[in-house]
């Protein structure tokens, strides 16, 4: 018997060895009829797929390398996000109309597939465009065989629309409306689950959050303290200042990257929740006088760090920031170059720093999910299993903020999740203690919707920000 196996669905046969050659050179090189903004959509979703790689941070990255500007950059980073934001769906729409499961086509034509399957169902594009221009991607590459395919498939997507889409694959609202609303808005289930726990109980704001987590956000900087005002940011850039960050500018897209400000240090992208976590830290109520001394318990990648280590330059103050990654550390010394700021290379649950910091913040490392629309891929990354794994680093990372802060001095905590189990039950577990105070954490935060307290979960529907939790706590 032959050991010979048959090809995977989209796969190329054998090619001869010149033509490999050709096919080892990027994408926009080897194929000049190829659209370039499609191209450079297809090579972020692989590297996603293949190294899980982040799409914010491949993409402009690549967009400078390829020189590619303006009306085909904003392209290129729908497409990107956009595929990526709704992979998942997209994948259950691309197995019910190749008739098989997505891990039986290949990688690169799966990538092309996703990206040919949201411009019909998600834009504008012309059907006959989206189909030749992805049937394109793959000749240039594979050939005609999977090139075949590809455009098999994708005519099959496009006799549907997604609303129909949704009526064939989703389940029924009446039957399982958390799981429709999830396939609605381009969600795994648990995720949906997980965010109407923490909204009580509320479907009509559990599609308000799923809608808002599907949508393009804007681009959130930051002024940073002492050197330049929201105001003077806004009318640099271009943007509107923010509604609840006295730091805070909105931008409607773009390439930050590019903006003088960001490139001279006076800003950074930072999203206006975390914004606010980071000031909050800064004037939360302690007993007796603040010394000076402030603590990032969890610094990387430096973001709050400088945020703090800018009003702390203005208030007399002394930042130590803790992070456990070399290269992330790195990060963080860039940030606040020129700040008074301390970065240790240190296990925050026991850093071997001196005790009595009057605050601390512990900005803990968490599943993310609150951030889900910043970060397009990360919603189908994640797994249930994710929060049974963090939520005892956090709580181990809780007591070691509450025994280095000094007795009257304050501890934020705060997580880019509203999962209860990383946020509520948390701060709950640690409240019955005897020397420990919860604060009314709406006391520092200037936003309307804050709730019932004494803790604070902002939320892109209501806010505009990341889904933010934040907690205060007094040591007795």
């Amino acid at each position: 018997m032959s050991d010979r196996r048959a090809p995977r669905a989209g796969s190329a046969r054998e090619k001869p060895a010149r033509e490999k050659s050709a096919r080892d050179k990027p994408a926009y090189v080897r194929d000049k009829a190829v659209d370039e903004p499609r191209a450079a959509a297809r090579d972020v979703l692989r590297a996603v797929r293949e190294r899980d790689a982040y799409a914010n941070l491949v993409l402009p990255k690549m967009l400078r390398e390829r020189h590619i500007t303006g009306r085909d950059a904003a392209f290129a980073t729908e497409l990107t996000y956009g595929t990526a934001r709704a992979m998942g769906v997209l994948d259950r729409i691309i197995a019910a109309a190749a008739n098989r499961p997505v891990a039986e086509i290949d990688g690169p034509v799966l990538d092309v597939l996703r990206l040919g399957a949201y411009q019909l169902l998600r834009t504008r594009v012309e059907p006959h465009a989206a189909v030749s221009t992805s049937v394109d991607l793959i000749r240039s590459e594979m050939g005609q065989g999977p090139a075949g395919f590809c455009n098999a498939v994708l005519r099959k997507i496009a006799q549907k629309d997604e609303e129909l889409w949704t009526d064939t694959l989703a389940p029924s609202m009446g039957e399982d409306p958390v799981g429709h609303l999830a396939f609605r808005y381009a969600h795994p289930r648990w995720i949906a689950a997980a965010f109407l726990d923490a909204l009580g109980g509320s479907l009509g704001q559990l599609q308000a959050l799923l809608a808002a987590d599907d949508d393009r956000p804007l681009v959130h900087l930051a002024a940073r303290p002492g050197l330049i005002t929201a105001e003077e940011l806004a009318l640099t850039t271009g943007g509107e200042q923010a509604r609840y960050s006295p730091y805070g500018v909105y931008l409607d897209g773009g390439d930050p990257g590019k903006l003088d400000p960001v490139r001279d240090g006076l800003a950074g992208v930072q999203d206006e929740g975390s914004q606010l976590v980071a000031r909050a830290v800064t004037v939360a109520d302690v007993d007796g006088e603040d010394t000076g001394r402030w603590l990032d318990l969890c610094a990387g990648p430096g973001g709050k760090a400088a945020m703090i280590g800018a009003l702390a330059d203005i208030d007399g103050a002394r930042v130590d920031a803790v992070e456990i990654a070399p290269h992330r550390a790195d990060l963080i010394r860039r940030a606040v170059d020129g700040l008074p700021v301390t970065v240790h290379v240190a296990d925050g649950r026991d850093p071997h720093l001196t005790e009595g910091y009057d605050r601390v913040l512990l900005d803990a490392p968490c599943t993310g999910l609150g951030s889900l629309r910043r970060r397009p891929e990360a919603r189908w990354r994640r797994q249930p299993g994710d929060v049974a794994e963090l939520v005892g680093l956090q709580r181990q990372l809780l007591d070691s903020a509450l025994d280095l802060v000094r007795p009257g001095g304050v501890v934020v905590y705060s997580t880019c999740s509203p999962h209860r189990a990383e946020t509520v039950d948390i701060v709950d577990a640690v409240a019955d203690r005897d020397d420990v105070e919860v604060l009314d954490a709406r006391a520092y935060v200037p936003a309307d919707n804050l709730g019932d307290g004494p803790y604070v979960q902002l939320w892109p529907h209501v806010h505009g920000t990341d889904a933010m939790f934040l907690a205060a706590l007094r040591k007795r």
